[in-house]
């Protein structure tokens, strides 16, 4: 599906006949009001081999990640009864798995509400498949992704490292503060990741996102400044600093 509307040729492991996909194996729920944008969007998932399962509303959303397992969450922001940021919401009280959400407006403040609630990233309405497809194999990716990515610093045998109430198990991918075990995201903890490999150091905003969101460009700032922010009220608002200007900086 191309930003016109159009569709587009279909994957290449599709057209070369290949099979195999491990994509097969990922769930994404897709809740999304607009008939026809639903089945746009869930027709060219299946085509790259993912399993959907889609939603009108966002109460059927909610009903639907709650009877089945979900790998993924593609929610649009405007959805009657219960909107993509309240579904975003509920879906955080229980699960980790990451949100992607959808815009009809890149600038819109409904945008910074759906980060806020939790949603990892967001794409812009019309959908370009080669943009959503990215998106999702990122964040899919980051969902999986080994403590051997990061550069990280030295540690013990242990792989733990402490800062002050936070200890970092960068073997484990466990992140403890004054003992109790913390929730975070796959995005927040990739994040904090790249954050304590490099403690002390100024860290620009356009780095976090090539290497945390996987952009090849600058995208939108306020993906790192809402991930930050929700970072610091899981592990203390007092570990990372902000550069006014430039980025953030993770206290020594």
């Amino acid at each position: 599906m191309r930003p016109d509307g159009r569709p587009d040729d279909g994957p290449p492991a599709q057209r070369s006949g290949a099979g195999g996909d491990p994509a097969a194996r990922v769930h994404i729920l897709l809740v999304e009001d607009d008939d026809a944008i639903r089945r746009s969007v869930g027709m060219t998932l299946e085509r790259y081999g993912y399993r959907v399962s889609a939603a009108p509303d966002g109460l059927t959303g909610l009903e639907k990640f709650r009877e089945a397992r979900h790998d993924l969450l593609l929610l649009d922001i405007m959805l009657p009864h219960l909107d993509g940021i309240g579904l975003c919401r509920k879906v955080r009280e229980t699960s980790q798995a990451p949100v992607l959400m959808m815009s009809a407006r890149g600038d819109s403040l409904d945008v910074v509400a759906g980060l806020e609630a939790g949603a990892d990233d967001y794409v812009v309405k019309p959908i370009d498949t080669t943009v959503l497809l990215a998106r999702i194999r990122t964040l899919l990716r980051r969902a999986t992704f080994t403590a051997a990515e990061p550069d990280m610093p030295p540690t013990d045998d242990t792989g733990l490292l402490a800062f002050r109430d936070l200890t970092v198990d960068t073997r484990g991918l466990e992140v403890r503060r004054d003992g109790r075990l913390l929730a975070l995201t796959p995005t927040e903890l990739r994040l904090l990741l790249e954050f304590v490999a490099a403690p002390g150091i100024a860290l620009q905003r356009g780095v976090l996102l090539r290497k945390v969101w996987d952009y090849g460009w600058d995208g939108d700032s306020r993906v790192v400044d809402l991930a930050v922010q929700r970072l610091r009220k899981k592990i203390g608002a007092d570990h990372i600093e902000t550069v006014r200007g430039f980025g953030y900086r993770f206290r020594r």
